[in-house]
């Protein structure tokens, strides 16, 4: 027997125009995109419409937007009836609200939150990450390692995407270095993200702290469906563990690999994704 899961996206998903569709063709999207906009106090949904792909890419509004989108788009599916939900980094937010386990305006709310938080940690500390192809997990966890104690500044891997693609992040240099060996030890190809600070490594510390007193604050209910988390790639229904892996999540990496294949072992074989764009799905056909 099939068993469905339902996947949400993470930052860089977003583009122009975003969410008009849903807001064209449905009284309840319009209704939840008045909500979002007087949640955040100002009109995103404009900027979603409207906006330049330049002023979607600030973290600030990058984050509730896509959050916003796919929260959106799951409550306007007919059949919706999930066996599981997953998210990768920002998208695990949204899997909880349709999960049933954090209200719309809650989960907003968080998601502001955690993005005003991740930019101050971004701007407070010069950082970056960069993506490596098609090296094996062990040699990037090593070669992370030996960088980190041989300039005494941080590079961790920071999102495992799928197999044969790996996101590290930290201190400029460290990144830097790490990219030259890694080159060196036969990545098939390395490339800086252009990307403002080195999300899911110890930079994000002051960001975790924040958002954990915000989290600590909201209720959580009790799931419709498990969750798998990105910090452990297990599947969770207790509320408490799904707020400390949250809190979590800032500051570890991203086990969407070790997700999916978790799924897959469960016995998931539909996979549907749900907010902008069609990244994970591209991710989760790669997986092995």
């Amino acid at each position: 027997m099939s068993k469905k899961a339902y996947v949400f996206p993470g930052q860089g998903s977003q583009f122009p125009g975003m969410g008009k569709d849903l807001y064209d063709s449905s009284d309840e999207a319009k209704l939840l995109f008045k909500t979002a906009d007087e949640v955040l106090g100002f009109e995103i949904s404009k900027i979603m419409f409207e906006g330049t792909e330049e002023e979607l890419k600030q973290t600030s509004i990058t984050q509730p937007a896509i959050f916003i989108h796919s929260v959106i788009a799951a409550f306007v599916l007919e059949d919706f009836n999930p066996d599981a939900v997953a998210g990768h980094s920002l998208g695990e937010f949204s899997a909880l609200v349709v999960a049933g386990v954090l209200s719309f305006e809650d989960g907003l709310l968080l998601v502001q939150a955690r993005a005003n938080a991740m930019q101050a940690a971004c701007d407070g500390e010069p950082s970056t990450m960069a993506a490596i192809l098609r090296l094996d997990d062990e040699i990037i966890e090593q070669i992370c390692k030996e960088v980190t104690a041989d300039l005494g500044e941080v590079v961790v891997p920071a999102n495992y995407n799928t197999t044969g693609q790996v996101v590290i992040s930290g201190a400029e240099k460290a990144v830097d270095l790490a990219m030259e060996r890694m080159t060196e030890a036969g990545a098939l190809k390395v490339v800086k993200l252009n990307v403002n600070g080195a999300f899911h490594s110890p930079f994000m510390e002051p960001a975790r702290a924040d958002l954990a007193a915000q989290i600590e604050e909201t209720f959580f209910n009790e799931p419709i469906c498990p969750i798998y988390q990105n910090v452990c790639a297990e599947a969770i229904t207790d509320v408490n563990v799904m707020k400390v892996n949250l809190i979590a999540q800032l500051t570890s990496p991203v086990k969407w690999t070790q997700t999916i294949q978790k799924m897959k072992a469960d016995g998931f074989d539909i996979f549907e994704e749900v907010g902008p764009g069609k990244v994970l799905t591209g991710l989760i056909r790669k997986v092995r």
